[in-house]
């Protein structure tokens, strides 16, 4: 029995990748939880809203982070959803980022001054975006561990039939026993002798010549001609 050594590259169990986005989905889901605890559901963009550990948070602030949440653990489920969630929060609060950013003043102009302020964004808030950023950076670029799996093909040996004597010393296409064939020409006179030799299998022994009793043959040639 023999097995084949031909093997593939396949990710290997669990990725960090996946756990980190489950982890970050957790915190996601904690601070809308939270959120909503401080704000409620009134003035769902306002402005000027509660805190939560420093950062300015208000219902839509924690409706994102609810979504954002939810997303990132049903995203851990796979391998490549995990990273694919990765590049959305850095992409997703990369922008936040420069939103809040122009909003601090950062920025010799404001190009969302327009847009006021609908997330209630604080000087906090932007450095837990870049955090958060970082995060989904990081999940995205993770390396995966995989290892090498080597399908076993089993493969069944060849029967050896039983070769029958007489069949091996047969003739492959006539299937008949090979003889041995000893033509000897013999001249006497002007008469030509043909005298031809078959021998079959040689392990096939010939029965015993006994001698025969002169008494006997005489009793029989005397039967004869009577």
């Amino acid at each position: 029995m023999t097995h084949s050594t031909v093997g593939r590259v396949k990710v290997a169990g669990l990725q960090p990748a996946q756990v980190l986005a489950g982890l970050l989905g957790l915190v996601f889901l904690a601070f809308g939880v939270v959120g909503f605890l401080r704000t409620g559901f009134g003035d769902f963009a306002g402005d000027q809203h509660a805190m939560v550990l420093g950062f300015a948070v208000n219902p839509l602030h924690n409706t994102i982070h609810l979504a954002f949440g939810v997303l990132g653990l049903l995203m851990a489920t796979g391998s490549g959803l995990a990273r694919l969630y990765g590049w959305i929060v850095f992409l997703a609060y990369g922008a936040v980022l420069l939103w809040g950013l122009a909003l601090a003043g950062v920025f010799s102009g404001n190009p969302v001054s327009g847009l006021g302020n609908p997330l209630a964004l604080n000087t906090n808030d932007n450095w837990l975006h870049l955090g958060f950023a970082l995060v989904g950076l990081l999940i995205a670029v993770l390396p995966a561990r995989r290892k090498i799996v080597v399908p076993e093909e089993t493969v069944e040996p060849v029967e050896a039939h039983p070769v029958d004597r007489d069949d091996s010393i047969r003739d492959a296409e006539t299937r008949e026993l090979p003889t041995q064939r000893v033509d000897t020409h013999r001249t006497h006179g002007d008469r030509h002798h043909d005298d031809r030799v078959e021998s079959t299998d040689p392990t096939v022994t010939a029965r015993p010549v006994h001698p025969i009793d002169p008494a006997v043959a005489e009793q029989q040639r005397a039967r004869h001609f009577r």
